[in-house]
């Protein structure tokens, strides 16, 4: 009678309680559950922990339910959905384009037989950008855009796909060029 007076919904806090019972119970990472309860320790005082619960159990019921977010597929999964709709696009008519279904969609460049690959020791920590990369090479190289086949540019290090002839020439003008402060090394990509 009290608690009907203080508008609590005591059988859905039962519910609530049992529903986060069975979440422990099945918890597939106990040592992040360990972590967790170790930080309420440190930052919760024994005598408040009660007091503590009760108040994450009450906001867990005021806040609305989110829908169960459906489970995600491993990588083998998505990788032969990929290739599935890869073979369907191969098979779909040549006028039909992806670009009006998803108008950010980007083609997919198709890389010819015999590009190289190569290595270059800076990436975007030297604020190194695909485009800046892009417009060095084409400056340096006397080359278009499409010459570049592929750029990849990660934090330490870019990877630059191109025609072999393009590559070696790369190789000669940029080794030992200064990059934002760093003294470019490349050659062939191992990878």
């Amino acid at each position: 009678m009290e608690n009907e007076k203080k508008g609590l919904d005591e059988e859905a806090l039962k519910q609530k309680i049992s529903e986060i019972m069975d979440i422990i119970n099945s918890c597939s990472d106990p040592d992040e559950l360990e972590s967790i309860k170790k930080i309420v320790k440190q930052n919760v005082p024994f005598t408040r922990r009660g007091y503590f619960a009760a108040m994450v159990l009450k906001m867990l019921m005021e806040k609305p339910q989110r829908r169960e977010r459906p489970q995600r597929e491993n990588k083998s999964d998505r990788f032969e959905k990929k290739s599935a709709e890869r073979r369907n696009n191969d098979n779909a008519p040549s006028h039909v384009s992806d670009s009006h279904e998803n108008p950010q969609a980007k083609p997919e460049r198709v890389i010819p037989e015999g590009a190289k690959t190569l290595y270059l020791n800076v990436g975007k920590m030297k604020h190194l950008y695909a485009k800046n990369l892009s417009i060095l090479l084409q400056k340096e190289l006397g080359i278009t855009r499409d010459d570049i086949y592929s750029l990849r540019v990660h934090d330490k290090y870019s990877f630059i796909t191109m025609s072999e002839e393009n590559c070696n020439k790369a190789i000669e003008k940029i080794n030992g060029m200064d990059i934002n402060g760093r003294t470019a090394q490349i050659n062939f990509s191992t990878k």
